[in-house]
């Protein structure tokens, strides 16, 4: 297992109301470092692959605490710099029955890892010692300066023959009015040189403008993807279809459409112990089921079972190992393992 795994994302600080209480009960709170591209490739890590994070904390303590927790996971800091003085927070509310969990961003567009210019970060050094780079499309919503780093690095990563990862991950409340239309010339520049891309439905047809007649979901995934891949050549799109029965109790099935098909995974019945970070869980099986070139219905099945599992950690950054997923698949569940 020798590819090495990269990603280009925000560190943030995830502070949780515990107990289940809301934020204007609490009296505490509990911190962690977070992030799409930290839950990627910390979990990557567990997997046993090398992992580098290019990112950016602030020059203070804060950002000292921050790529301590990094290193823990077994992610590569190297890439990390130490600039300005913000760093991303949000506030987890999490639900409860018909309660739904909240989430409450502050300091995101001030964030050293926003604003600072990709020209920082050396580039032709991080491209050397890597195979696969994520990309998450909630960078693209903070500003204009992240929306031209992403297209440069990813446009550096294809002339390094980098196979790319794009998670399209649109945040409406983030790219405010009017985002679909905002984003879109960006998705589809990214999109046009991506290898893997994570996709729903709803980018599909919201901000890509593609159309269906189709109402049901599934069959909307089956009209679309298809499209979606020929337009901009991409060989692989994947994701998860969620149904939300409470705020503790979801259903979810993987897809994936790869060689001109579609596959599905079986239903996970998940109770959630922690929600945040599962379609990153999905991700990472899924980069690491097509880097061990499994056959396209076990990738959707490791993907979707790597998603399963994440539920069950809490925390946004899973921490188990391949075979703790390959009990699920198998729904090996024990009392205790002795």
């Amino acid at each position: 297992m020798n590819k090495k795994i990269a990603a280009y994302g925000e560190i943030m600080m995830r502070l949780t109301v515990p107990d289940h209480l809301l934020l204007r009960q609490a009296d505490r709170l509990n911190y962690s470092f977070t992030g799409t591209g930290v839950n990627v490739t910390g979990l990557m890590a567990q997997f046993g692959y090398e992992t580098n994070l290019i990112s950016a904390v602030p020059d203070n303590s804060v950002g000292t605490a921050a790529i301590s927790a990094i290193r823990r996971l077994g992610i590569d800091s190297h890439f990390i710099l130490k600039r300005n003085q913000n760093l991303g927070m949000y506030f987890l509310e999490e639900g409860f029955g018909n309660r739904s969990s909240s989430v409450t961003y502050t300091n995101r567009t001030k964030s050293s890892f926003n604003t600072v210019n990709i020209s920082d970060y050396p580039l032709e050094d991080i491209f050397k010692n890597i195979d696969v780079l994520h990309i998450c499309g909630i960078s693209l919503a903070m500003n204009e300066m992240m929306r031209q780093n992403i297209l440069e690095i990813v446009k550096a990563a294809r002339e390094h023959k980098i196979q790319i990862v794009f998670d399209c991950n649109f945040r409406p409340s983030l790219w405010g009015e009017g985002g679909n239309e905002k984003a879109k010339p960006y998705y589809e520049s990214i999109l046009h040189e991506a290898d893997i891309v994570l996709m729903n439905e709803k980018d599909a047809i919201n901000t890509l403008g593609m159309t269906t007649d189709k109402e049901i979901k599934a069959e909307q995934l089956e009209d679309i993807l298809p499209k979606v891949s020929e337009k901009y050549h991409i060989p692989i799109i994947a994701g998860t279809n969620r149904i939300v029965n409470s705020s503790n109790h979801n259903t979810i099935k993987g897809y994936l459409f790869k060689n001109n098909q579609m596959f599905y995974s079986k239903d996970y019945e998940v109770t959630i112990l922690d929600r945040i970070g599962t379609g990153d869980a999905y991700t990472s099986g899924l980069i690491h089921a097509e880097l061990t070139n499994m056959s396209p219905q076990d990738v959707v099945d490791f993907s979707a079972a790597s998603c399963a599992l994440a539920h069950t950690i809490s925390g946004d950054t899973p921490l188990y190992n391949v075979d703790d997923i390959i009990k699920v698949m198998k729904n090996e569940i024990n009392d205790i393992e002795r």
